[in-house]
């Protein structure tokens, strides 16, 4: 997760792109001005213009670094997918989760604020990230750790949709279970009741069908 530990870099490029990070999240590209980011960073505005040219070059530097942070939720070999998937080790994945969101990071807010409001860099990350679902599934279909899906492109939305809530409905998932759920605490109790989920099921019997 060295993308994530990246937000600590202090060389002046980094703290301009780090303080565009935050007010992106919290406010939106358009309601950033430059000269607001330079003086979040600490710089002058010419020397934002210096490392990046314009605000879009910047965001478009911001975008690469969030992407490339994310992304490395999908990083894991084959030994790990299917210890995460067929093991009750989801104290693992909860660490994986929480390297990825530290706290205080604003990359859960940027990623939110770019899926939510249709952002074609949000729909470029989530169209990437369903196809690297998929091919997790494939790859642990081959090894007989997931059972093989009737509609695999569904099946990959609906996971990764359901990793995504804990971005997407933070609040919500907050009030509802009483804990912040991008916390190792949240976390561990998410992914505990979803690994539940995925390995024994929730029903008795299939909906419409009469118990034995």
């Amino acid at each position: 997760m060295s993308s994530v530990a990246d937000e600590g870099d202090l060389t002046a490029k980094a703290t301009i792109r780090n303080a565009a990070l935050r007010l992106f999240a919290e406010r939106g590209h358009d309601a950033v001005t430059m000269r607001e980011i330079a003086a979040a960073a600490g710089v002058s505005p010419a020397l934002v213009v210096h490392h990046f040219g314009s605000k879009d070059g910047l965001r478009a530097a911001v975008d690469e670094y969030a992407g490339h942070a994310f992304d490395t939720l999908f990083a894991m070999d084959e030994q790990d997918l299917t210890a995460a998937v067929t093991s009750d080790n989801w104290v693992s994945v909860a660490e994986m989760f929480a390297r990825a969101f530290p706290h205080g990071s604003p990359l859960p807010a940027y990623l939110r604020r770019l899926l939510l409001v249709n952002d074609p860099a949000g729909a470029a990350l989530f169209g990437r990230w369903v196809a690297l679902t998929r091919r997790m599934l494939e790859s642990l279909t081959a090894i007989g750790a997931v059972q093989p899906a009737e509609d695999p492109a569904t099946l990959a939305a609906f996971l990764l949709v359901n990793d995504l809530s804990l971005v997407l409905l933070r609040n919500q998932i907050a009030a509802a279970i009483g804990v912040d759920p991008l916390t190792p605490e949240g976390i561990a109790r998410w992914t505990r009741a979803v690994t539940a989920v995925y390995t024994k099921g929730v029903f008795v019997t299939a909906p419409g069908e009469e118990p034995s």
